[in-house]
């Protein structure tokens, strides 16, 4: 059977089984065809390919030229452009990275140790000073670079602090219970913004005089603590899945409480939990764009400080539509791997 008739066969048993399902997939095709033959024509028919921002008001099309112009800041921030090979070789080596993860034989320790390694390795190269590298401050660092960052180290920082604090909120010890859940429901119950402008405001007032911390730092610890409260609750949900009888017969083979809880019961747990884990991971990229309440500029603040060129006032439709294709991008990316690994584990039939 070639590809056109395996192609017919699908259409006739997933669109056109009947006559209702007929009339409803032909009218949803019409307007999905229509809505992508404007978008198409928005962008690449009608649009302006070259000349100033006057060309393009000229036009109704799209206006790639402000993107030419603008997209070294939209991507990369306030970085200095004579060293702009650094953060494009980091975007480049976190995208590498992301596809290498599709790959089921790649998953374990050493998947976990790549990517830890890749974070450092980030850092040290957007902030040089050895090696003959220059150094940059952290307040120069910006755009999609910046966004990665925040996504790694805080998805890398608040699953293991979502899995203690899961685990201490099911202690039988009511001091560390009580502290979990108190932790838990404090940063549970406020914004995001709230606690990125305390870590950014009030904290540096409890260090000793003459200690700096950088914003940068700061934004990643309030990151980890904000993800950790709501990754805490994702895995104490896996972890009221598993029926009590698992954990009744790992004590009668003589394990341990914590010999139970990490060989028998978080594996189970974690695997259950992959669509809501990878919800919350999605959350954390796209609400990494808060931090520019405290002035750092990741991929969305940049895009608004590109669009404040009074010579290219106007052109925020194409800002945002590029800015969303990337976000687009790494989030479905991460919908992928996250259906892949329910398949692989037989979280879901296949």
């Amino acid at each position: 059977m070639n590809f056109g008739e395996r192609s017919g066969l699908w259409m006739k048993k997933n669109l056109f089984s009947s006559p209702k399902e007929s009339i409803v997939s032909i009218i949803l095709g019409s307007i999905i065809f229509a809505a992508i033959s404007k978008l198409l024509n928005w962008m690449l028919l009608s649009a302006t390919w070259t000349g100033s921002a006057e060309v393009c008001r000229a036009n109704s099309g799209f206006c790639w030229p402000f993107l030419w112009e603008k997209m070294s800041l939209i991507l990369f921030g306030l970085y200095p452009r004579e060293y702009l090979w650094r953060p494009i070789l980091t975007v480049i080596a976190f995208v590498v990275l992301m596809f290498m993860s599709f790959d089921k034989k790649r998953w374990g320790l050493n998947l976990l140790i790549n990517w830890l390694v890749l974070g450092f390795w980030t850092l040290f190269f957007l902030r040089g000073g050895m090696f003959g590298l220059h150094y940059i401050e952290s307040d120069s660092w910006g755009g999609l670079p910046l966004t990665l960052l925040l996504f790694t180290f805080g998805l890398l920082g608040a699953y293991p602090l979502g899995i203690f604090l899961a685990l201490g909120r099911r202690s039988d010890l009511i001091i560390i219970k009580w502290i979990c859940i108190g932790f838990i429901e404090l940063i549970r119950g406020v914004p995001l913004i709230s606690v990125l402008f305390m870590a950014s405001v009030l904290f540096p007032l409890f260090l000793p005089e003459g200690v700096v911390f950088e914003k940068y730092w700061r934004a990643q610890i309030a990151f980890i603590l904000f993800m950790g409260a709501y990754m805490a609750e994702v895995v104490r949900g896996g972890l009221q899945a598993i029926s009590k009888g698992q954990t009744e017969a790992a004590k009668a083979l003589g394990l341990s409480s914590p010999q139970t809880q990490i060989f028998i019961i978080l594996p189970q747990a974690l695997r259950i939990v992959i669509p809501p884990t990878v919800s919350t991971a999605i959350g954390l990229f796209k609400d990494t764009s808060l931090v520019l309440i405290i002035a750092l500029f990741d991929l969305l603040g940049s895009t608004k400080s590109a669009l404040k060129d009074s010579s290219w006032l106007g052109f925020s439709v194409e800002a945002y539509v590029f800015v969303g294709l990337i976000y687009y991008f790494f989030c479905s990316s991460l919908s992928r791997l996250s259906r892949k690994m329910e398949r692989e584990l037989s979280v879901v039939k296949r």
